[in-house]
C-alpha cells in the first residue's frame, strides 16, 4: 500500500507558502520593465492583474476542497478535462514552476551585487542546492522555513513602504495615462505572473490540515494582502525614482531605497529581496515537485516518481528531478527571456482552471462535493477565461510560440507514453457528450414528429427486377404512411446521345408496358399513395437528380451499388447521385429483405443521426419489428461512459414509437469488424453516411465495409449536406463520443 503524505501544514504555513510563491521577481524585478509599457499607470496594471487572478483563485479554492490531493492544477484539469489536457497542464506547469524558481534565484542575486561583489550563477546554484535539501527533509520543515522567511520579508517591505512614502513627489505621476489603455493592458499581461503563486498551495493540498477551511482562507487571504502590498510598493517606487532612471533597472526597489532611505534602506531592501526570491524558489520546489508525484500516481509518468521516502515522508525522487531541472536551467538557460514563455503557459493554465470548474459543476459528478463554492458562478469563471485569453495576446509572438512548444512536447509525451496505459476521461467530455446527446435526441424528436406531406422518389431502370422494385416500393410506402405522403416510382430509360429524346420517348417498348403493369400490381399491394411515370434521357444520373429537384422530393430510395473494389477519384453514377442529390438518399443493399423482426441501427462514432432513427422507427412501426441500437465501446471503457451511453439510448427510446433495445458492442481495436459481426443478430441493419465527396473519393468508407461484409440486409442513409453538422459540430461529436 503506498505511503500517504502527512497533513501538517496549518493556516499560517498555507498563507506563508502562497505569499512566498508570489512575492519575488514580480515586485523586485518587473516594475521597471512594466514601466516602459504603461508609464506611471503601472500601478493600475498591478491592481488589474490581481483582479483577473480572482476567478482562478476562487475556482482552485473550490476544487481544492473537493479534491485535497497533491498535484493541484494538474489534478483539477486532468479530472475535469481528461488525461490529454491533464498531461499538458501537469508537464507544462511543472516546467513553468521549476523555471520560475530558477528565475527567482538568478534574479535575486543582482540585489546581492548591490552590496557584494559576487558571481551570479555560482551563488544561485548554491542556494538552489540548499533549498532542494530542505525540501527533502519534509513539508513541515519547508513550511516552518517559509513562515520565517515571509515574516522577515514582509516586515522589511512594510518598513520600505512606510519609510519611502514621505519621499514621494507628486510630479512623478504626471502623464499617468499617457501610454493609453493599450499600455496598461500590456503591462498587466507582463506583471500577471506576479500573482501566479497564489494558487500554488493547492499543489500540496494533501498535506494541509483542515483543507476545507485553510485552503480557501489561505488562497483568498494571501491574494488580497499581496495585491494591496504590490500596489503600495509600486506606488512608492514610481513616486520616488524618476521614470527615465527606473525604466529597465534590474534592481528598482534598491534604487528607490537609495533615494528615500539611504544606505540602511538599501541594506534592508536587499535583505528583503533575497528573502523574497529565495522564498519563491523554495515554494516553487515544494509545489512543482508534487506534479510528477501526482502524475505518476495517475500513470501519466513512471511509477518511481510516486515513491515516498520512508525516512522523511517526502517524494524524494520527484524533488530530485525537479531540483535537477532547476539547476540545469540556472546553469545553462537565459532565464529572463524564457521565463516569459513559461509565464504565458501559466496564464493558459489559469484559463483551463476556470473551464475545469465549469466541467465539474455541469458534469454531474457524484463524488464532486466541495466544502467551498465559488461565488457568482459561472460568470466569475467566464471573466477569468476570457480575461486570461486576452492577456495571452499581450505576451508577444515568442512567448506564444514557446507555450505552443511546451504544449506540443506534452502531447507527444501523452501519445508516446500515457495513452496505452490508461482508459479514462474527464468530466468535461462526459458533460459535452450528454449535451450533444440531448441535442441529437431533440433533433430526432423533431424528425419523428414532422407529419407533413412526404415525397419519396423510387428510381428504377429496365434492368430492375420485379423483386427489387417490390422491395424498394415497400420501404418507400412504409416511410410515407408515417407522414401521409406520396411515392413516385419512375423508370429512367437511357438512350444514346445520337438518339433524339422526342423519338425515343414516343416509341413505347414492351419493357415500358411491362413496367406499368408491374407497378400497377405492386402499388395495389401497398397501402400508400403511389404515382409512376417514365423518363427518357441521355444521362440517367442527371435525370434522377433533376426529377427529384423539380418535384421537391424529400427522399430518394434506390438500389445500392456494391462494387468489388474501393471507389477511386472517378465516381460512378451511384456516388454522383449521392453528391448531387437535392435531398436525402436511402440506399438498399443487395440482399433480399425478407421478414424483419429486429432492426439494428449502427454507429461507429458520434450520436445517431436523426434521419437514420426516423427511417428505422418508420420501418419498424410498419413491420412490427423492434429497434436495436448498436454502439461500440472499449472493454476498458469507464462505468461513467457506459452509463452516459445507456442514458442516451434510453432517451432515444423515449422518442421512438416502437420497442428499443440497447447493445454496447465490446470492441478492442477492430471496431468495424466487431460491429459487422454484431449485425448478424438482426434482420435488417441501418447504417449512416458521415463522409463527403472528398472522403468518399480517397478512402473506403466505414459504413460501406459494414454494408458490404455483413450477411444481413442493409439500408444506408445518406443525409443531405444541409442536414449534416458543420466541421466544428462534427469534430465536437467525435471528441465527445
Amino acid at each position: 500500500m503506498p505511503k500517504e503524505l502527512e497533513r501538517d501544514l496549518g493556516l499560517f504555513a498555507v498563507i506563508a507558502i502562497s505569499i512566498g510563491a508570489m512575492i519575488g521577481s514580480g515586485i523586485f524585478i518587473l516594475p521597471a520593465l512594466a514601466l516602459k509599457l504603461a508609464g506611471p499607470a503601472v500601478i493600475l496594471a498591478y491592481f488589474v492583474a490581481g483582479l483577473l487572478v480572482v476567478p482562478a483563485a476562487l475556482s482552485k479554492a473550490e476544487m481544492a476542497t473537493a479534491m485535497p490531493e497533491a498535484g493541484g492544477t494538474y489534478i483539477y484539469i486532468e479530472r475535469g478535462m481528461g488525461p490529454l489536457l491533464g498531461t499538458v497542464a501537469g508537464l507544462g506547469t511543472w516546467f513553468s514552476l521549476s523555471f520560475k524558481g530558477a528565475l527567482a534565484l538568478v534574479g535575486g542575486v543582482p540585489y546581492l551585487v548591490v552590496l557584494f561583489d559576487l558571481p551570479i550563477k555560482p551563488v544561485a546554484l548554491g542556494l538552489a542546492v540548499v533549498l532542494i535539501a530542505v525540501n527533502m527533509l519534509g513539508a513541515k520543515q519547508t513550511g516552518r522555513l517559509q513562515v520565517g522567511i515571509v515574516v522577515a520579508m514582509l516586515a522589511a517591505l512594510v518598513w520600505f513602504v512606510g519609510g519611502g512614502a514621505g519621499s514621494i513627489a507628486a510630479v512623478q505621476y504626471d502623464g499617468f495615462f499617457d501610454k493609453g489603455a493599450g499600455g496598461v493592458f500590456a503591462a498587466t499581461g507582463l506583471v500577471f505572473v506576479s500573482y501566479a503563486g497564489v494558487t500554488k498551495i493547492a499543489s500540496v493540498a494533501e498535506e494541509v490540515e483542515d483543507p476545507s477551511r485553510n485552503i480557501p482562507l489561505g488562497i483568498l487571504g494571501s491574494l488580497g494582502f499581496t495585491t494591496l502590498l504590490y500596489v503600495l510598493i509600486v506606488t512608492v517606487v514610481v513616486g520616488i525614482v524618476p521614470g527615465e532612471e527606473l525604466a529597465g533597472s534590474l534592481t528598482p526597489m534598491a534604487d528607490a531605497a537609495q533615494v528615500a532611505l539611504d544606505r540602511p534602506g538599501v541594506v534592508v531592501v536587499v535583505v528583503a529581496a533575497i528573502l523574497a526570491l529565495v522564498s519563491t524558489a523554495n515554494a516553487g520546489i515544494l509545489s512543482s515537485s508534487r506534479y510528477p508525484l501526482a502524475m505518476s500516481r495517475d500513470k501519466l509518468m513512471p511509477p518511481s516518481l510516486s515513491t515516498i521516502s520512508e525516512r522523511f515522508n517526502t517524494p524524494t525522487l520527484a524533488i530530485s528531478l525537479t531540483g535537477g531541472v532547476m539547476l540545469a536551467l540556472i546553469a545553462f538557460v537565459p532565464v529572463l527571456d524564457i521565463a516569459k514563455l513559461a509565464s504565458a503557459f501559466q496564464i493558459l493554465v489559469f484559463v483551463l482552471i476556470n473551464i475545469a470548474l465549469v466541467a465539474f459543476r455541469e458534469g454531474d459528478v457524484e463524488s464532486y462535493d466541495p466544502d467551498f463554492e465559488s461565488p457568482l458562478y459561472p460568470w466569475m469563471q467566464v471573466v477569468g477565461a476570457v480575461g486570461g485569453l486576452a492577456l495571452l495576446t499581450q505576451m508577444g509572438t515568442i512567448a506564444l510560440v514557446g507555450a505552443a512548444v511546451i504544449i506540443a512536447a506534452s502531447v507527444v509525451w501523452y501519445f508516446a507514453y500515457v495513452r496505452g496505459r490508461i482508459e479514462r476521461e474527464g468530466v468535461a467530455r462526459d458533460a459535452v457528450r450528454r449535451s450533444v446527446g440531448r441535442r441529437a435526441v431533440e433533433e430526432t424528436r423533431s424528425t419523428l414528429s414532422d407529419a407533413t406531406g412526404y415525397e419519396v422518389l423510387v428510381p428504377v431502370t429496365e434492368e430492375t427486377s420485379e423483386e427489387r422494385e417490390a422491395s424498394l416500393l415497400s420501404i418507400a410506402a412504409d416511410l410515407v404512411r408515417q407522414r401521409g405522403g406520396t411515392v413516385r416510382v419512375v423508370q429512367f430509360d437511357e438512350v444514346p446521345d445520337q438518339t433524339p429524346l422526342e423519338r425515343a420517348s414516343a416509341e413505347q417498348s414492351a419493357a415500358d408496358i411491362e413496367f406499368e403493369e408491374r407497378t400497377d400490381r405492386l402499388a395495389a399491394d401497398v397501402d400508400a399513395s403511389v404515382k409512376y411515370g417514365e423518363i427518357v434521357s441521355h444521362d440517367t444520373k442527371h435525370a434522377i437528380v433533376n426529377f427529384a429537384s423539380h418535384h421537391d422530393s424529400n427522399l430518394i430510395v434506390l438500389e445500392r451499388d456494391s462494387p468489388e473494389v474501393p471507389q477511386t477519384l472517378f465516381a460512378d453514377d451511384f456516388e454522383w447521385i449521392l453528391d448531387h442529390a437535392p435531398c436525402d438518399v436511402l440506399a438498399v443493399g443487395g440482399h433480399d429483405l425478407g421478414s424483419v423482426k429486429t432492426l439494428g441501427i449502427v454507429t461507429d462514432r458520434g450520436p445517431y443521426d436523426s434521419l437514420k432513427v426516423g427511417v428505422a422507427n418508420a420501418l419498424a412501426s410498419e413491420t412490427g419489428a423492434i429497434i436495436e441500437l448498436l454502439y461500440p465501446v472499449s472493454p476498458d471503457a469507464s462505468p461513467k461512459r457506459r452509463e452516459t451511453l445507456r442514458d442516451y439510448h434510453d432517451e432515444i427510446a423515449s422518442v421512438c414509437s416502437v420497442p428499443v433495445e440497447s447493445t454496447l458492442v465490446e470492441s478492442d481495436g477492430d471496431t468495424l469488424t466487431d460491429l459487422t459481426n454484431a449485425t448478424r443478430a438482426v434482420d435488417l441493419v441501418v447504417v449512416g453516411d458521415d463522409g463527403g465527396r472528398t472522403r468518399r473519393s480517397l478512402f473506403r468508407r466505414d459504413r460501406d465495409q459494414i454494408a458490404d461484409e455483413t450477411a444481413t440486409p442493409s439500408i444506408q442513409i445518406h443525409a443531405h449536406d444541409s442536414r449534416r453538422p458543420g466541421l466544428f459540430g462534427r469534430l465536437l461529436e467525435r471528441v465527445a463520443f
